[in-house]
């Protein structure tokens, strides 16, 4: 007989994993067709206050108990791309909306004083349409992310800080995020006229812009990655604050089976 089936009371790591579990990613329901059954209650349930559930956290395994924590991680970062990988995904978010780099916006502005502020528009559409086109190739490196997450970094995640997991895949995904956006946005932006004219205005008045006390931002294909990179994880950021908040909102199979009661 396995250590788990010999006694009513899960070990110390399992209710950490449960209480992870608790992290879930699809809609749940935990009430009987008469009456339902409050979070804190069946939270406690699971944690060992009572046999009933403690007999129920013993039949699962914690290879299962990690598969479900790697599902629902995954599910927030998806919620994230698909959010802003589509049309309008940047441009229409005042949140995420990437703006006129800093250095640049003293020349937006008196280009709008002067009746071209079609053109400054048009340079901005640009920047997020980029963005928008990049983030989907954050989808595989994500996924990999989850699948080469060990059950101690889960539970690293699960002890940590309230963006713990947001962390986590900043921390390991990041830089490769940065190499697969980069040369979309280069693509996306070496195909705009509006933006060309801009980089050029960038390069041409780095110095001055600078004096003023503006950032240089000749390398405006990079600040666009990072405004990309900081949109995404913003929203893995909100996704993980509402599963920690309200962790019984989404899933799996494997999570009913966990926490139907």
């Amino acid at each position: 007989m396995c250590p788990l089936c010999k006694t009513h009371t899960p070990s110390d790591s399992m209710r950490t994993i449960l209480s992870l579990l608790l992290f879930g990613s699809l809609s749940l329901v935990l009430c009987a067709p008469a009456q339902a059954q409050s979070f804190s209650d069946r939270l406690g349930q699971l944690l060992g206050r009572t046999n009933t559930a403690a007999t129920d956290a013993a039949s699962i395994s914690e290879p299962d108990a990690a598969a479900g924590i790697k599902e629902a991680l995954a599910q927030g970062t998806r919620n994230a791309v698909l959010r802003l990988g589509r049309t309008d995904g940047f441009l229409a978010d005042e949140a995420v909306r990437i703006a006129t780099p800093k250095s640049l916006r003293k020349a937006a502005k008196l280009a709008r004083k002067f009746g071209a502020g079609a053109t400054v528009d048009a340079f901005e559409a640009s920047m997020n349409r980029a963005a928008e086109q990049a983030v989907p190739a954050a989808a595989d490196i994500f996924a990999d992310t989850v699948r080469a997450m060990t059950v101690n970094d889960a539970l690293a995640i699960v002890r940590g800080g309230d963006d713990a997991g947001t962390q986590y895949f900043r921390k390991v995904s990041e830089d490769r995020l940065r190499g697969a956006f980069l040369p979309i946005v280069s693509n996306a932006t070496a195909s705009t006229d509006v933006t060309q004219r801009y980089k050029a205005l960038a390069q041409r008045t780095g110095g001055l812009t600078s004096a003023l006390g503006g950032a240089d931002v000749q390398d405006l294909d990079g600040y666009v990655t990072d405004r990309a990179l900081d949109g995404l994880f913003h929203y893995i950021a909100e996704e993980e604050k509402a599963i920690r908040s309200n962790p019984l909102k989404r899933g799996s199979d494997l999570l009913k089976r966990v926490f139907a009661g």
